[in-house]
C-alpha cells in the first residue's frame, strides 16, 4: 500500500509517473502532489503514465477524473499511457476512454500533446 509519484516537466506538459498501488491509502498523496505542481502555473497539459503502477481501484478513477476536470479549467488537455491490462480494463468499465485518450507509451502522449 505505497505509492510512488514522479513529476517530470518536458514543454508545457507535466508529466506525472505513478508506480505501486493508486487506492484509497494512497489517493490524497497524488491528488496533492499533482495539484501542488499545476498549482505553479506552469504547465498546459498533463499526462499520467501507469508503467509502474500495479493496482488502482474506485479511489484511483477519482483521483483521475479530478486531474481531468482541473486541467481543463485550465484549457489544456490530459492523457494517460502505459497502463496495464488489468486497470485498462477498469478504465474501459468506468468509460474512461470516452473521455481521456489513453496512448500505449509516454512518447506517444507527448508526441500527442505536441511536446516531441
Amino acid at each position: 500500500m505505497s505509492i510512488h509519484v514522479g513529476t517530470d516537466q518536458i514543454g508545457t506538459t507535466l508529466v506525472v509517473r505513478l508506480a505501486g498501488e493508486l487506492d484509497h491509502h494512497t489517493a490524497e498523496v497524488v491528488r496533492d502532489r499533482v495539484e501542488s505542481e499545476l498549482e505553479k502555473g506552469e504547465y498546459k497539459n498533463l499526462i499520467i503514465s501507469m508503467e509502474q503502477l500495479s493496482f488502482m481501484d474506485s479511489s484511483g478513477l477519482g483521483v483521475i477524473l479530478g486531474r481531468y476536470k482541473r486541467i481543463s479549467q485550465l484549457g489544456g488537455k490530459m492523457s494517460l499511457c502505459s497502463v496495464n491490462d488489468s486497470i485498462r480494463k477498469i478504465f474501459e468499465l468506468s468509460g474512461i476512454p470516452q473521455i481521456l485518450p489513453i496512448h500505449d507509451t509516454e512518447t506517444r502522449a507527448l508526441t500527442e500533446m505536441g511536446e516531441a
